[in-house]
């Protein structure tokens, strides 16, 4: 197990990598197709929208760290506003919206399988469904990680053929621009309700900033740093976004793009339709690309929820199975099988479209919790620099995002959401603390612990190129990296 730990605070190269890494993942290759489909080349507009949302509601995260300057994130947020119940509740739509978000991987995994190996028919879809989530399952019990070269060989077999894309696409645009501005008309199709579903499914794409747990006082100059690293990571995101599509939509004609299930080899294959051989071999790359990604995303993922789950055990706020540790792994692997086990459930009964409008809608619910404690917290706030009323335009502006968000999610999405919501109230009464597992929390939410989190997640896809472009101009400028990584000899829990 790798101990980290930091030889100085951490920057906006720093944080930036931590806000990138957060977000991007396979989304990508999940989401690309859904604008298109529902809005046709418009959904550029969507890509950019929903960034614009993400910033906002992302900007007020910051602001509840810095008056708040401890780990928890949006549970800690409402618990300190709202009181134990409201905390939980948030903590609650938060584990929902995670593991709703597991259920997707399996079924884009099983789509690009497909994708690649379509002799293999629809009848397969739950057996790779089935294996997805047994591969997951086994890394996340054995705490295996890769070790450090194998990692980032890892990360590059992923974002290589995305990067290829983008080039390609780019050089394919520019050498036929004729056929590449007759896949962009007409510009705009579908109706507001078209427009409403395809904002609220790209959303989820730019989901994940709420996991990201680096507390504030681990950062220089955090009022600065903070707001700056998360707008330059989001508009990073955003640019990659919006490039990808842009050359998708560029590429492939609408007709296709409306029925594809793997709209970026679609892409690749009709750039390299005229180069013989490239032509087959280059879309089978990018398949086993999205494979490898959708694996490390959903495997992350996996990891992220079991540690909020883990986290509300220890506060008593779930079974205390949840946070049991194997005594050979150290890995808390009932909460482990029970989230994958379920996770698999429903990615049998839902599809795509739904497992995400009603991730969106749990994550709306926190965000706007969230935005609100903002608000509760600026009062409550001993520095005068956070009483100023120009302050409340943020979270104001951050309420009514989410709230769209909310209402925008199809009915249906929303009587189920909100039912599964309502689940964590008898869940609360039954196990409301009679006393905190001091100990065991302590471990969870160690110096080290944490530290050790966010290295990892400045690590993940896109965040691994940024943090090393920013390792190469500190060295240029003589100075030294943050990070401190060693080997341990006894884990910490893999929680």
């Amino acid at each position: 197990m790798q101990e980290v730990t930091l030889r100085r605070k951490l920057n906006t190269f720093d944080v930036t990598s931590l806000v990138v890494g957060s977000i991007i993942g396979a989304d990508i290759y999940v989401a690309a197709a859904f604008g298109a489909r529902l809005v046709g080349p418009s959904s550029l507009l969507i890509w950019l929208v929903a960034g614009l949302m993400a910033i906002v509601i992302a900007l007020c995260f910051s602001r509840c760290v810095r008056m708040m300057p401890i780990v928890g994130g949006p549970y800690a947020y409402s618990k300190e506003s709202f009181g134990p119940f409201g905390g939980f509740i948030v903590g609650w739509s938060l584990l929902l919206a995670e593991w709703l978000s597991l259920a997707v991987f399996p079924v884009a995994f099983a789509q690009y399988s497909l994708a690649l190996l379509p002799d293999l028919g629809k009848g397969y879809d739950i057996l790779l469904k089935g294996a997805f989530i047994l591969i997951v399952l086994g890394t996340n019990l054995l705490g295996i990680r890769a070790a450090g070269k194998v990692n980032d060989v890892l990360t590059v077999a992923k974002l290589a053929p995305l990067f290829v894309v983008i080039v390609a696409g780019v050089a394919f645009i520019s050498f036929d621009p004729a056929r590449a501005s007759a896949n962009f008309a007409p510009f705009f199709k579908g109706g507001p309700g078209d427009f409403a579903t395809a904002l609220v499914l790209i959303f989820w794409a730019y989901a994940g900033f709420e996991l990201s747990t680096l507390p504030a006082n681990e950062i220089e100059r955090p009022e600065r740093t903070i707001p700056r690293a998360i707008v330059t990571g989001m508009l990073i995101v955003a640019v990659f976004y919006i490039t990808t599509n842009f050359v998708i939509l560029g590429t492939v004609d609408q007709t296709t793009l409306a029925s594809s299930q793997s709209p970026l080899m679609d892409a690749t294959e009709m750039m390299f339709s005229d180069l013989g051989g490239l032509a087959t071999l280059m879309p089978i790359i990018i398949g086993v690309g999205a494979l490898l990604s959708i694996l490390g995303a959903d495997e992350s993922g996996t990891i992220g929820t079991s540690r909020l789950a883990y986290a509300m055990s220890l506060d008593g706020l779930l079974p205390r199975s949840m946070s049991t540790l194997h005594s050979k792994y150290n890995t808390p692997y009932i909460g482990l099988a029970v989230i994958c086990i379920t996770a698999f459930v429903a990615s049998i009964i839902g599809g795509l479209a739904a497992l995400i409008s009603a991730s969106v809608f749990l994550l709306a619910f926190a965000y706007l919790a969230t935005c609100a404690s903002a608000i509760s917290l600026q009062r409550k706030a001993e520095d005068s620099a956070f009483k100023s009323g120009t302050r409340l335009v943020l979270p104001i502006l951050g309420i009514g995002f989410s709230a769209t968000l909310l209402f925008l999610v199809g009915p249906k999405n929303i009587v189920v959401s909100a039912a599964m919501l309502l689940v964590g109230v008898p869940i609360y009464v039954a196990f409301t603390p009679r006393r905190e597992l001091s100990d065991l929390k302590a471990s969870f939410l160690s110096r080290e612990a944490v530290l050790r989190r966010a290295y990892e997640q400045g690590e993940q896809f896109l965040a691994y190129p940024w943090r090393r472009l920013a390792w190469i101009y500190y060295r240029f400028r003589g100075r030294a990296k943050p990070w401190v990584v060693s080997r341990k000899t006894k884990a910490p829990p893999n929680a």
